[in-house]
């Protein structure tokens, strides 16, 4: 019988730091790409460009035989990741990167909740209060009746919950697919789910602005990588925390470069979001438990 890889807290919190500053990155290419292009299309071309970094992964994949069950499973969770996709494309051109960072932290919240109503988990009184205060610090982000919450942070409130259920249904299917199977089926299924949408407000991109979108994919590509070697080197309690500091980065570059007004109460509300979330994952330690609560950057596109 094989043993544990011993834990590498340590190594596990600066790849976790790699992947955020990777996600920041992703972030801040959408954010400069802009509007012109619309959302469906730019999810669309994102994706579809992005299918190159599936071919190492084509000789596993072919490998597996796929009964009616999983393929409805993967094509369902590619229509409802889709769906998050154009969401947070929307939301990235019309609010902060502060905002849709933040804001994107309430998905393992909401992951906790569907777990509890779809996959019989237990809430117990300490994770309800731990969802009410990310709950708590969603309005502290959005102060409903002090400022204007406009489409974006709709759109973006939204984008966590389909997330959300992504996950949920990503842990249902990986009991019965390897991973890479699950990460070339979601990206197969959400390409052809963005497909329709893109043709129908399609706009001619430029050589520029394809470049962009595939730098988009290059780094999504590279943060989920390092965001899975900071899972096998130190346990989700040790890493999760280091989350926040995607907020940090997410709020200085748009202060910095996209001129964006620095809004203390996001970071208070992200920091709440992400304090709740690193509770809950800590009490799945604690009660040595199988993992549902996925870290804060796990759901990312």
């Amino acid at each position: 019988m094989s043993q544990p890889s011993p834990a590498r807290p340590v190594a596990g919190v600066l790849w976790m730091l790699f992947a955020g500053i990777c996600f920041v990155a992703v972030n801040a290419l959408v954010k400069y790409l802009g509007d012109r292009i619309p959302a469906p299309e730019s999810a669309f071309l994102r994706y579809l460009l992005g299918l190159v970094f599936l071919v190492p992964l084509l000789r596993q994949m072919l490998a597996v035989r796929i009964d009616r069950t999983l393929w409805a499973q993967f094509v369902g969770r590619g229509v409802m990741h889709a769906f998050g996709v154009m969401l947070w494309f929307y939301a990235m051109t019309q609010i902060s990167l502060a905002d849709v960072t933040a804001i994107n932290y309430l998905a393992p919240v909401y992951v906790t909740i569907g777990a509890a109503i779809f996959l019989g988990e237990r809430l117990a009184i300490r994770r309800i209060l731990a969802v009410v205060a990310a709950l708590v610090g969603a309005l502290v982000i959005l102060r409903p009746g002090l400022r204007e919450i406009e489409a974006g942070h709709w759109a973006m409130m939204l984008a966590a919950v389909v997330f959300g259920g992504s996950y949920i249904l990503a842990k249902v299917v990986v009991d019965k697919a390897n991973p890479a199977l699950v990460v070339g089926m979601l990206s197969l299924w959400v390409t052809v789910s963005l497909a329709p949408f893109a043709i129908a407000v399609w706009v001619t991109p430029t050589l520029h602005e394809l470049a962009i979108l595939f730098a988009v994919a290059f780094f999504a590509t590279v943060g989920h990588y390092a965001m899975t070697l900071a899972f096998a080197a130190a346990p989700v309690t040790v890493t999760q925390p280091v989350t926040f500091l995607q907020l940090v980065w997410a709020t200085l570059l748009g202060v910095l470069v996209f001129h964006e007004p620095l809004d203390p109460w996001v970071l208070a509300g992200g920091g709440l979001i992400l304090a709740s979330v690193t509770f809950i994952s800590w009490r799945e330690a604690v009660l040595n438990r199988r993992a549902v609560t996925p870290p804060a950057l796990a759901t990312k596109v």
